[in-house]
C-alpha cells in the first residue's frame, strides 16, 4: 500500500468530495481515464494526487486499487469587498487537504509475483548466460596458452635435436696395401674405395681398372711394378 497527500489545495472540500466518492474502490487506471473527461477543478488535482500515490509504491496503475480518496477541509481566507452605504461583505477562500491511498488488489497480486519472479529468472538466466561466456572464454584463453606452450615447447626440442651422425665407415677386412712398393696410405685408401682390399684383388685387376686408376688418382712410377710386388706377396716371396 502507498499514499500521497496533497495539502492546502485551493479547491473547495465540498465539490472535491462529489469527486472523491466516485473514485474511491475503483482501479487506478479505470480512474485516472474517468477523470481526464470530468469537467470539474478538482477531477484534475485528484488524478494526479492519485498518478503520485502510484508512483510512490512504485506500481502500475492497472495492479492497484484506490482504497481511500479523503478530503478534509483545510484553513478558510477571508476576503473583504466593498459595499453599498460604506459596509463590506465577507468572501470565503477554502482550501483542502487531499489524501489518496492505493493498494494492490487481491487479483492482481498473483500477477504482480508473477511479474517479479519472472523477472528474477530472467535476471539469473542472464547472469548464467554471462557465467557461461566467461567460462568459455576462460577455457579458450587456456586452450589457445597451452597450444602456443605445446608450440614453443616443440620449437625448443627441434633446436635441441643433435645433428644426425654420419654413418661409421666400416673398414673392411683385407691385407696391408701400403707394404706393396709405391703404394702409399693415401693411394691404399683411394684403392679400398675402389673395392680392392687384398693382394690377390691388386694382381687381378684389368687394364680397364688399372687405366681408371692412373685417370683418377696420380701414381708415382709404374703401377705394373706395384702388381709385380702384389704377386710376390701373393706367392709367398714377401722381402
Amino acid at each position: 500500500m502507498s499514499r500521497a497527500l496533497l495539502k492546502f489545495v485551493r479547491v473547495s472540500p465540498i465539490k472535491s468530495r462529489l469527486i472523491a466518492r466516485e473514485v474511491q474502490g475503483m482501479n487506478a487506471e479505470l480512474a485516472l481515464a474517468a477523470l481526464e473527461f470530468m469537467p470539474n477543478k478538482a477531477a484534475g488535482i485528484i488524478s494526479k494526487v492519485i498518478a503520485s500515490a502510484v508512483a510512490n509504491g512504485d506500481y502500475e496503475p492497472e495492479e492497484v486499487t484506490i482504497t481511500s480518496c479523503r478530503v478534509d477541509k483545510a484553513a478558510v481566507m477571508k476576503r473583504w469587498r466593498p459595499r453599498a452605504r460604506g459596509t463590506a461583505s465577507r468572501i470565503i477562500k477554502p482550501t483542502a487537504h487531499i489524501l489518496v491511498e492505493v493498494g494492490v488488489a487481491s487479483d492482481s497480486i498473483e500477477a504482480a509475483t508473477k511479474k517479479t519472479t519472472a523477472k528474477k529468472a530472467a535476471a539469473k538466466k542472464t547472469e548464467s548466460k554471462k557465467s557461461a561466456a566467461k567460462k568459455t572464454e576462460t577455457a579458450k584463453s587456456k586452450t589457445t596458452a597451452k597450444e602456443e606452450t605445446k608450440k614453443v615447447e616443440s620449437k625448443k626440442a627441434e633446436t635441441k635435436k643433435p645433428a644426425p651422425k654420419a654413418p661409421a665407415k666400416t673398414d673392411a677386412k683385407g691385407d696391408d696395401l701400403t707394404k706393396i712398393a709405391g703404394i702409399g696410405k693415401v693411394y691404399a685408401g683411394k684403392l679400398n674405395d675402389e673395392g680392392i682390399f687384398t693382394y690377390a684383388d691388386v694382381v687381378n685387376m684389368t687394364q680397364k681398372q688399372i687405366d681408371t686408376m692412373e685417370e683418377k688418382y696420380t701414381f708415382k712410377g709404374d703401377f705394373k711394378d706395384a702388381i709385380a710386388d702384389a704377386k710376390n706377396f701373393v706367392n709367398g716371396k714377401d722381402a
